[in-house]
């Protein structure tokens, strides 16, 4: 059945999935882990009416992981698609344009000279933000030609920035004392156990108004699927959807970096397995990616705070082998390989 109307339940039925999942991953971390605590508590611990001990655990370490999973996973998820409908390549995602080195080198400058001593807490993520920001512009400013934006040039030099990036950071990294240097691995890998409030809700509203806003350049994105210059015979301004569209994608990339450090794959392997399910039409590929995104990475948190209890793994190392063999599977999957 191809009919329209078949195709709209589809939608709805996988939008509902992903919700109603991402509802059972949010209850399963809320009550898994060291502490096993009652689904019937959960209200009573949520609003603080229990004097007890658990109310500290659900509402200052599991609930803003859970926040942070679902903006930082959404967001990260958006983006992916995003910038895969840009440049119309699949294996494109936040990090390949160099964003998170970015981000990372402007950590690593922030540790390697003690500015946190100086400036406190919040020099890190500041300082996170202004070197992912610093890439956006650098790569948006060299990926045009002759005031039009080109989207091939744009990857190549955010994959050519990626690698100075990387190795300015490792230079910094191999100069440096001990204790900084495990400060800067700690971040690279990406983690979930934050609890500023204050950043926990840039994250939330920042990826939310990604995905309100990405929803106005639907109509875009779907041309762009057939080619730059159909998409401008149709009457679509390429040149403006493609700069906004980038800006925000990095914009909701180098916040998630900034407040949580480099958590890869999320915005690579989730578009594919989304892109799967439901098709290639951003009106519905733009929500469920946000859900899947979501999803995927509260369930990696559970994985990286139970597998090894009641040590904590880097989140970074579960989204990498995850993602990695998955992707690895589905790219062996198709017919005829790669």
């Amino acid at each position: 059945m191809n009919s329209p109307a078949f195709k709209y339940y589809r939608w709805v039925f996988y939008t509902l999935f992903l919700f109603v999942l991402l509802i059972i991953s949010v209850l399963w971390s809320l009550l898994g882990g060291d502490v096993e605590l009652s689904l019937s508590d959960l209200p009573l611990l949520i609003s603080g009416e229990l004097d007890s001990v658990d109310v500290t655990i659900v509402q200052k370490i599991r609930w803003p992981r859970v926040v942070l999973g679902i903006a930082v996973g959404g967001a990260l998820s958006l983006s992916g698609t995003i910038l895969q409908g840009i440049y119309r390549n699949p294996l494109v995602e936040p990090y390949t344009l160099g964003i998170s080195g970015g981000a990372a080198l402007g950590i690593a400058i922030a540790i390697v000279f003690g500015l946190e001593r100086f400036l406190g807490a919040w020099v890190l993520p500041l300082m996170g933000f202004a070197g992912a920001l610093v890439i956006i512009l650098l790569v948006y400013t060299l990926g045009q030609r002759s005031r039009r934006m080109n989207t091939q040039g744009m990857l190549l030099v955010g994959v050519m920035i990626s690698f100075i990036a990387s190795s300015m950071m490792m230079l910094m990294m191999s100069v440096t004392n001990s204790e900084n240097l495990q400060s800067i691995i700690f971040w690279t890998m990406g983690s979930l156990d934050s609890t500023n409030s204050i950043l926990i809700k840039v994250a939330f509203y920042t990826s939310i108004a990604g995905l309100l806003l990405s929803y106005f350049f639907v109509q875009p994105l779907n041309a762009l699927r057939i080619g730059e210059e159909k998409a401008r015979h149709l009457g679509i301004n390429t040149d403006f959807a493609i700069r906004l569209l980038f800006i925000v994608s990095s914009l909701l990339t180098g916040v998630c970096v900034a407040v949580v450090g480099v958590i890869g794959f999320v915005g690579l392997i989730i578009p594919h397995l989304v892109r799967l399910l439901v098709g290639g039409d951003f009106r519905i590929l733009l929500i469920t990616s946000f859900l899947g995104g979501g999803v995927f990475l509260i369930l990696s948190d559970i994985l990286a705070r139970t597998i090894i209890a009641p040590n904590e793994l880097p989140i970074g190392v579960i989204t990498g082998l995850i993602g990695g063999t998955a992707f690895i599977f589905m790219i062996n999957g198709k017919k005829g390989g790669v």
